[in-house]
Order: structure tokens, then sequence, then C-alpha cells
């Protein structure tokens, strides 16, 4: 990493510690294993989202051209919305590619997550699957993501009807992460997953 990266990063870090969104802790950033390359930052999902009372734990690599490219950012934490993908956490966001800008921070780009948190875009989806649901089963796809942000995130609510179906397909071996991923993309349809499964 250059000087002129690593002393960007630690201005920022310096600048968001007085922050408003660090001291609700609505936003965190971490070192990992004190390098200025690799970082963790955490996000509380916004009120009045299904990600509501959840915590996600986002992979910061910063790259040595920082800040005149974007870092790479994944969510850590899985989550179900149409900009990330349930599988590897991959974030579809433009200004993580074509529209970074130099003046942008982390906290930026850590604010714009949780942002994106609350107002999806369904059109420019990283995740097909939901998108789909979120455009044409509105009401599934609220009930999923709420449901994951339980699962993952440590949001409160339960589900128990949800639990259930999660619980026969363990029941006949399946990994619970993958019985909750296949309902989730079969809208918790318990027969058509398990045809997926199965055949």
């Amino acid at each position: 990493m250059t000087n002129m990266a690593e002393a960007r990063i630690k201005r920022e870090f310096k600048e968001a510690l007085s922050g408003e969104e660090f001291r609700q802790c609505l936003i965190k950033m971490e070192l990992v294993n004190d390098s200025w390359t690799e970082l963790r930052g955490e996000i509380t999902g916004p009120r009045g989202t299904p990600y509501e009372g959840g915590k996600f734990v986002l992979e910061i690599k910063v790259p040595d051209k920082y800040p005149f490219s974007p870092p790479e950012v994944r969510f850590m934490t899985r989550i179900w919305h149409p900009n990330i993908s349930s599988v590897t956490g991959a974030i579809r966001m433009d200004i993580l590619k074509d529209h970074w800008a130099a003046a942008m921070t982390l906290s930026t780009v850590l604010l714009s997550l949780q942002g994106m948190l609350t107002a999806a875009e369904p059109d420019d989806w990283q995740d097909f699957v939901v998108a789909y649901q979120f455009k044409k089963r509105h009401d599934l796809f609220l009930l999923t993501a709420k449901h994951w942000t339980s699962a993952y995130a440590g949001g409160s609510r339960t589900f128990p009807d949800l639990d259930l179906k999660i619980e026969r397909l363990k029941d006949m071996g399946i990994d619970e992460h993958k019985a909750r991923a296949v309902l989730s993309k079969e809208n918790w349809d318990l027969e058509r997953a398990a045809d997926c499964l199965f055949i």
C-alpha cells in the first residue's frame, strides 16, 4: 500500500470517529490484522426496512491506488437483497465501480450501502432471483428479507412457519443454510424446494 493511501485511510478513521453515524453505532469500521488494506465494516439495518434490527458485516479491501480507485466491498453477513448476491455477498452499486470519485470515503461507502438497504434497485440487480421476487412477489420478498435478517444478522423477529419448513428439510439431511436458500428461492413452497433438492 502506498504511503498516500495509508495516510488517507488514517485520516478517514480519525474523521469517522467524530461523525454522528459512528457515535450512534449506525456504521463501524475496524482494521483486520492491523492492516490498512483489509478492513471490516458494519452497518445497522435501517428502521422501517426488512433489515431493521440487523447488524451487517462487510469485508473491505483497499487497493494501492486508493482513493483514486474504489475499495472492494462485499457483505460477509448473508442478506436477501436484489443488489447483493445471496451466495457471495457481491454488491452491485455504481459508486463501487464507474461512479467512484476520489473525494468519497469509506464512511461514504458504508452510508451508501445503508441507504441501498432502504432503496433497492431491482432493475439493476446483482441477484436475479431476489430481484424477480422483489418485483413480482413483494410480500414474499419482505418476509424473506426479514427472515434472513433474523437468521444471519441478529434481528429479533421470529418466523415459526418458515422455521418449521427449514426444520422439515433439515430432518431430511439438508444443511440449514441450503434449506433456507432453496425455500427462499422457491417462495417458501416446501414441495417445490424439495423437488429442487431431490430431483
